[in-house]
């Protein structure tokens, strides 16, 4: 199949770097005029470390990734063109995978282990973007998820591509200087204010908002949740790092999985901390997202019913 020139010679996340550069530059001078985006040093030079590692990564693994890829396609269920409406099929596909696949990233502890490094800031600015994880491949989701398109029959150059654009979208909604947009976009596509709810650890907000172009997905399956002004977002995770060194960032939660199975009373166990959401333990001595929020809205009911009585 004859692959269109653009799809070989574009490479859209490079042709995107001046555009992040000048937005990074421009939000900091916001942060500078306003005080309205939060920026701190040391914490900004770790995502920036993250994201360069994460490129250096992405060429070391790209061998491997696209001889994957390769091989998927050679067994492809059907041939697909690169017709325009295919383009619209693939943006919508693309990024219904990535929903499910976002989605598994909070809910089993091993793909958890690679994605908190993306969650790891306390900060949510444009920077916050580029911190992503170095090992990602460990995951292997690639064998599954990242060939279901190359599987069905899309070209790997095409799914390749369509991915890229769906990350470059992504970056623009880390920022608090935009806070909300026009109705109608809001109801349909990710945007900043869904996308600060995802990185919040308010109990309200902990695993929402999983969209990475289409807000759809979430309001489809019932994992969406609105930004309320009775309740601004707290950024980072459950039990935030304390550090800034960025192999603790890459490889803290990894170290913890292998201290927790070497620990672990059987092999149920053993594969529960591997498999389960994440803070699951045996003991219960530890809270899954789903039982902090069972917790608070406990706490929420309770603190209501205080205040009806005292009326």
């Amino acid at each position: 199949m004859d692959v269109p020139a653009f799809v070989e010679t574009w490479n859209p996340i490079t042709l995107a770097i001046p555009f992040f550069t000048i937005s990074v530059f421009a939000e900091m001078i916001h942060a500078r005029l306003t005080g309205k985006t939060r920026f701190e040093t040391r914490d900004t030079a770790a995502s920036l470390i993250m994201g360069l590692g994460n490129n250096v990564s992405s060429i070391i693994f790209g061998l491997l990734l696209g001889g994957w890829s390769v091989f998927v396609y050679e067994h492809r269920l059907m041939d697909i063109s690169f017709a325009w409406w295919v383009w619209v099929v693939a943006i919508f596909l693309d990024d219904f995978l990535y929903y499910w696949s976002h989605r598994f990233a909070h809910t089993v502890r091993w793909f958890w282990a690679d994605h908190v490094v993306h969650h790891s800031s306390q900060h949510y600015n444009l920077t916050t973007a580029l911190r992503q994880p170095w090992i990602s491949p460990f995951t292997l989701k690639f064998l599954w998820l990242g060939s279901a398109m190359v599987f069905l029959g899309f070209h790997p150059a095409l799914v390749a591509f369509v991915g890229a654009l769906n990350l470059i979208y992504q970056f623009w909604i880390h920022t608090e200087a935009i806070k909300k947009c026009p109705a109608w976009f809001e109801a349909v596509f990710n945007t900043p204010s869904h996308h600060r709810v995802h990185h919040a650890t308010n109990p309200l907000y902990l695993d929402r908002n999983y969209a990475g172009i289409f807000i759809i997905w979430d309001k489809m399956f019932g994992t969406f949740q609105a930004e309320l002004e009775s309740e601004p977002c707290r950024y980072g995770i459950v039990k935030n790092l304390g550090t800034y060194n960025p192999i603790k960032v890459c490889f803290h939660e990894w170290l913890a999985i292998v201290r927790d199975m070497a620990g672990a009373k059987s092999i149920r166990h053993a594969a529960l901390y591997l498999l389960a959401p994440p803070g699951w333990s045996p003991d219960g001595s530890r809270e899954t997202s789903t039982q902090i929020l069972a917790r608070w809205k406990a706490r929420q009911a309770e603190e209501a019913e205080t205040a009806e009585a005292a009326e």
